[in-house]
């Protein structure tokens, strides 16, 4: 078994941690399983040395349950073996959690050689990296993301609502779309929030309230894709446990109320080259970079296949059900927020695209991921994307191949040779078998919506 760290990691970069928190007793080790969700362990002060010396045990059926936790036979992650790996920690990762007087790393699977853990999503993204850059292009990229703050218990109909704020424990009953005022109201929490980045090495950048009551959006700076994947992770944790010292939950559904916008993850990515210099960049004359426009048209050309990874919940569907910002198409644009592929407006070197279509809710390592890959195929095949979309995408509701349901991007997605090549045979299968499963789950639930409706009429 090896005993030299496959991530890179270094016994150091422990030491100096815990000579600058003294005070901490608790380290949470925090593995991503292909919903997103983190799962791991506690561990005490004097087992952090270890973790870098020789990693730590988890079973490897972890990517193989569902979202509630339960085993998946078909997922190949259970029944076909499910043995403990070791996970190694993840270079620039530990860091403090002041709200939690405890410290927290990211960590990575490998088996007993060394190699990394084939349905693990992380190593995939790692992979399309790898991929572009012995191409030449280095990505680079960066998330938004949109989240409600809601009341911890439900109302008297069972209905959870949007938090009061917890500067006055008022309640806004208008959208209050970037009111600043609406931010004071709530700034305890997000000073909170701003705190835990620093000690966190998170780049948390501007706020607003977004376009529904109890809706925010936070954005993360730019940097290397990888990192920015890392980023999305330790910003849900840390805005999640922050919000509950406050009395209030945060909530990254993509549609938690049916009437109000939904909550995306908009991946904002460009390719630069050896030196840095961004390959996105726009013309001598003025013109957009063919590079940029090839990206597009791979991605336009592989979304529908992908839309299980963008989408991959029930409740994420909902969100397409309105047209409120929320693009469920292959369109693209220059400064057009009703296209799923949007080119900012301002010109120049910091060129890039944004991809809109993705929830919340998603697994940022997968949706970067089939994101990177589309592009790099459409630069392979030098595809052209097309017209650009002028004016709204919406109104014109303009004919697409994408999945038009969860059950049919689960078909999808299962049966794409792309998304198979991109994700690897181990994640491919588990990731489909575990959305199979819940869908079956979810089918099985009569709702309480379908008692109102129909229970004592029909």
């Amino acid at each position: 078994m090896t005993t030299i760290s496959p991530t890179g990691s270094n016994l150091d970069e422990a030491s100096e941690f815990l000579a600058k928190y003294p005070e901490v007793e608790g380290i949470d080790i925090v593995m991503t399983d292909c919903h997103g969700i983190g799962r791991g362990k506690i561990i005490r002060r004097h087992e952090l040395a270890s973790l870098y010396t020789s990693g730590r045990a988890m079973p490897s059926s972890l990517f193989g349950q569902d979202v509630a936790g339960d085993d998946v036979d078909t997922s190949g992650q259970v029944l076909d073996g499910g043995g403990d790996k070791r996970c190694w920690p993840l270079p620039g990762t530990l860091g403090m959690m002041p709200h939690t007087k405890r410290g927290q790393v990211l960590v990575s699977m490998y088996d007993a050689s060394g190699e990394a853990y084939p349905a693990e999503p992380r190593h995939a993204l790692v992979r399309q990296i790898e991929k572009s850059v012995a191409s030449g292009f280095t990505p680079m990229g960066a998330f938004e993301l949109e989240f409600y703050l809601v009341d911890r218990k439900p109302d008297q109909t069972g209905r959870y609502q949007p938090a009061g704020y917890v500067m006055t424990g008022r309640r806004s009953l208008n959208r209050n779309t970037m009111a600043v005022d609406e931010l004071d109201e709530m700034s305890p929490l997000f000073d909170a929030i701003y705190e835990g980045a620093a000690h966190l090495g998170l780049t948390l950048e501007s706020l607003i309230s977004e376009y529904a009551v109890g809706q925010y959006e936070l954005t993360i700076r730019y940097r290397d894709l990888l990192r920015a994947a890392d980023d999305v992770i330790i910003a849900k944790r840390l805005i999640r446990s922050c919000a509950r010292r406050f009395g209030v939950e945060a909530c990254f559904m993509a549609k938690p109320f049916g009437l109000e916008a939904g909550s995306g993850m908009h991946l904002h990515l460009s390719l630069a080259d050896r030196a840095g210099n961004n390959l996105y960049a726009d013309q001598a004359d003025g013109s957009l970079s063919p590079l940029m426009l090839q990206s597009i048209a791979g991605i336009r050309n592989t979304v529908g296949d992908t839309m299980l990874v963008l989408a991959p919940f029930l409740n994420s569907w909902r969100r397409f059900a309105s047209a409120s910002y929320s693009p469920a198409s292959d369109d693209w644009g220059v400064e057009n927020r009703t296209v799923a592929l949007r080119i900012p407006g301002t010109p120049g070197k910091t060129r890039h695209f944004e991809h809109r279509v993705a929830g919340v809710d998603a697994n940022p390592y997968m949706v970067a991921t089939v994101t990177l890959a589309g592009a790099l195929r459409g630069i392979a095949e030098k595809l052209d994307p097309g017209p650009a979309v002028e004016g709204n995408s919406y109104a014109e509701q303009r004919a697409n191949s994408l999945p038009k349901s969860w059950l049919e991007a689960i078909h999808r997605t299962e049966q794409s040779s792309f998304v198979k090549d991109v994700l690897g045979a181990s994640l491919h299968q588990a990731f489909t078998a575990v959305k199979h499963a819940e869908y079956q789950r979810l089918a099985l639930e009569v709702s309480q919506a379908e008692w109102d409706l129909y229970g004592f009429v029909v």
